[in-house]
Formats: structure tokens, sequence, C-alpha cells
């Protein structure tokens, strides 16, 4: 294993656009991680496209996030007002999703193998941030690659002496060869808030399936595995520390709204976020973690019957 600079055997130093990041060229998987927002936004086993969606517009300037790969929510999820009590009391601002996309993370740790890579990227909050938030914690993101998994870990200690509140998400968009034929499976006889529908509460029956805009936020069992259903490919997500997990697809007028993002974009790529939202916000005492992570596999083939 190694840790330092000038001993990595895979990893170097990038800039992409404005922004610096880690390029990892192993013999088994490529993988670019920007610093800015700790955002991963490639990642392929040897011989396998991206597992992950990027717009073809996608901007990589300074302070702008990122469209695509797997945007950090933190230390807020989705729009404030839309928050619980205890999340909002800390937050100071109307901007969604919180600020971690944008600011620049830290090289924590990196340590090489020649089966897996793993990257530590750090953002510590003291008093820095008080036009946006009321708070003092630390986040770890960790991201470890293998020939056929992804594993990330983001990891909150609160080091203020009062409790911390806080939502967040793993904003994973993941590529699709077309969305109308693409399905979820894991959500049956689960319940969901719909943003579209008044953010009423209703009952998923059957795989997820998509026809125009989606917008969920399913309250589900912890540990609980999705599967995206996609022609001959099969991505399953297992998530870890969240009974929340968001479902998104902008559909064809939603998409002509949003920066950076192709008109028919919206046809290639589904978000399927591993999350800590609404009722299930959690809540740090002095000197406590959470780690909220999620394991990322694929499959070549057609679907088993079992």
């Amino acid at each position: 294993m190694t840790e330092t600079p000038g001993s990595w055997s895979f990893t170097r130093w990038i800039t992409k656009g404005q922004l610096e990041g880690l390029e990892i060229h192993h013999p088994d998987f490529h993988a670019k991680l920007l610093l800015q927002g700790a955002h991963l936004i490639q990642f392929a086993p040897t011989g396998e496209a991206n597992w992950l969606w990027l717009s073809k517009t996608a901007r990589f300037e300074t302070g702008r996030a990122v469209r695509g790969g797997i945007p950090i929510c933190w230390p807020w999820f989705g729009l404030p007002d839309r928050n619980p009590p205890q999340v909002r009391e800390h937050i100071q601002t109307r901007q969604s999703h919180g600020f971690a996309r944008t600011q620049l993370w830290q090289l924590d740790q990196l340590t090489e193998s020649p089966e897996t890579v793993e990257v530590s990227l750090a953002l510590a909050i003291d008093d820095d941030m008080p036009t946006l938030w009321h708070g003092k914690a630390r986040a770890l993101l960790t991201f470890r690659f293998s020939a056929d998994l992804l594993h990330i870990a983001l990891t909150t200690t609160n080091l203020d002496s009062k409790p911390l509140a806080l939502t967040q998400a793993l904003h994973t968009y993941f590529p699709c060869d077309d969305i109308a034929s693409t399905q979820l499976e894991g959500f049956d006889g689960v319940k969901f808030v719909d943003t579209l529908r008044d953010w009423e509460l209703y009952e998923q029956c059957g795989p997820v399936t998509f026809d125009g805009e989606v917008d969920r936020i399913y309250q589900r069992p912890a540990e609980q595995q999705v599967c995206i259903h996609n022609g001959n490919r099969q991505q399953q997500i297992t998530s870890l520390g969240s009974r929340s997990a968001v479902v998104w697809n902008p559909g064809p007028e939603k998409a002509d709204c949003l920066s950076d993002f192709p008109a028919e974009a919206w046809r290639s790529m589904v978000c399927v976020e591993t999350a800590n939202a609404l009722h299930d916000f959690r809540v740090l005492n002095s000197g406590q973690t959470h780690t909220l992570g999620a394991m990322i596999s694929c499959r070549q083939g057609p679907a088993s019957d079992s």
C-alpha cells in the first residue's frame, strides 16, 4: 500500500476546467474525482462504460455545482423550508442541498493496493459559514474502488457542544438507455412522498417506472437493496445508515429549465439517491458521528427471473 503522492502507482493529480482533482488508472478500473464538492464524476471497471451519468454540457467552474456524477448534498437536503424544524434552525439561506457540493475538500488519505484504491476527502466547518449555516462539523467522504464494486461512505462528526440535526444525500446520477423502459426494483410496498403532488404520501405498487417527471422521497427499511433494470444492464445499490431514498428524473419540461442539461438528456439518466431526508433526519450529540453509505455494483446480461 502507498499513502504519499510520491509513491502513488495508479493515481495522479489532474485539472478539469477550473477544478483540480484526482484520476485513477488502475489495471482493473478507472475513476475521476474532483476536490470541489468531493465530486466523483467517473467510475468504470476496465472495458466498461462509466457507471455514472455525466452531462455532456457539464461545466467545471469554481463555485458551480457539476451536473452529473455523485454530488454531495450536505448538511441539508432539498429546500430549507422542506426540512424538519431541528434542521431548519441551523440553515441561514434559501439555497437548496447545502453547500458541500461547491466547497473545496482536502485530501485526507489515499491508499493503493493491487486490488483497490481508497480515497478520503475531508471538509471541516467551524465558524466560517455564519451566513449559510450555524454549526460545527467535519465531513469525511471515503471512496473505495475495486474491479466490481464502488463503495461510498459519508461520515459526519459533530464538533459543537450542542446537538446537530442534519439531512443529506448521495445524489447519484445513473445512465440508462431509455428512461421509458427503465424500472427500479426494491420499492414495492414502500411509502413515498410525491413532491409533484402536494407532498402527499403514497404507497408504491410494483416497480418504479417513468412516463414523465418523477420526484419522490421513499421511506424505506434500513439497508434495503434497489436494482435499476436498464436493458441488459442491472445496477444494484445497497444503502447503509439510511431509511430514505430519492428517485428523480426531470422529464422533458423540467429539463428545459435546468442548467447544464441538454434538452433530451432526461431520457438517458435517472437519479437514485441514498439519503437521510424528511423524517429520516439524524441528530448528533457533541462528538457523535453518523455514516451514510452506498455500495454500487453492476451486472451485464438479462435480468434474472428469481
